[in-house]
């Protein structure tokens, strides 16, 4: 089973996190596929930003603000 490293992008209102993951890769049907902790880590990111709390959600990956653009 090999690992690569990889981005992951959770939107969850205003607020886009980067979270850096790791796909592992195997020769099954389901490859390439997230850990069992990156995705609870996902999880965490989406509730901690759905909650407001920024700073938690600062620990596990970076944070973008989305600003509404006039066109």
């Amino acid at each position: 089973m090999n690992r690569r490293k990889h981005i992951k992008f959770v939107h969850e209102g205003r607020y886009v996190a980067e979270v850096e993951v790791d796909l592992l890769q195997s020769e099954d049907s389901w490859a390439p596929y997230l850990s069992l902790e990156d995705a609870y880590k996902l999880d965490d990111v989406r509730e901690a930003l759905r909650q407001g709390d920024i700073d938690t959600a600062a620990k596990l990956g970076r944070i973008y603000t989305l600003k509404p653009l006039a066109g």
